[in-house]
């Protein structure tokens, strides 16, 4: 892969890790996930990521989601419960301007949003917002926005296979990834991941 100026928060999968630019998901940069469907096993990607962020004590907005986050499932992947923030809003102009803010406010360790449909300059004003505040940027957008021209520095799509989380990267720095990458059915046990992960990044930042 190409070097690339985002740092990389470690997925919890040392597979997925390996094909994303700096090593995990981008940190100041908009990351788009074009889920097959919701709930096809959001917090089982993003999951140990968001509980390593959450034991360091920073702060998780979820802006919009389309369901009620259920807390016994977030709490069981590790995620502490006192550090998510869910924003409700009324249209997609409130949306926008929410996660926006979220992102720009440098207060935030992850920002997740729902932003079905969105034009370019809209997104390029979220991945202003993400360099500036240098938070993990995640936005769920439809499938059918695959075939439109996006800002972000990286795109993937999620579908079943196997009984498993198939993840498709079809946007990165470095070039494009011509195979799927699967993530078992039985996710990682989230809360030591978590743990091992504040560790690394304590150790890299003592560093």
């Amino acid at each position: 892969l190409a070097r690339t100026r985002f740092a990389g928060a470690p997925s919890g999968s040392a597979a997925l890790d390996a094909e994303l630019p700096g090593g995990g998901w981008p940190v100041g940069a908009l990351t788009e996930i074009l889920p097959a469907h919701e709930g096809i096993g959001e917090l089982r990607l993003l999951g140990p990521a968001l509980a390593a962020l959450s034991a360091q004590g920073q702060h998780l907005v979820w802006v919009a989601p389309p369901y009620v986050p259920y807390a016994p499932a977030l709490a069981a992947a590790g995620i502490d419960m006192t550090r998510l923030l869910i924003v409700r809003t009324h249209n997609q102009r409130d949306t926008l301007w929410a996660i926006e803010q979220a992102l720009a406010s440098n207060a935030c360790g992850a920002v997740l949003g729902w932003l079905p449909a969105a034009h370019y300059p809209e997104l390029r004003r979220l991945q202003l917002a993400a360099e500036r505040g240098q938070s993990l940027a995640l936005l769920f957008r439809s499938p059918e926005c695959e075939r439109e021209s996006s800002p972000a520095a990286l795109r993937i799509a999620l579908a079943t296979q196997e009984g498993g989380l198939a993840v498709r990267i079809f946007k990165r720095r470095g070039g494009v990834l011509n195979r799927t990458v699967l993530l078992p059915a039985s996710p990682l046990h989230a809360r030591r991941a978590a743990t091992a992960m504040a560790r690394r990044l304590a150790v890299s930042e003592a560093n």
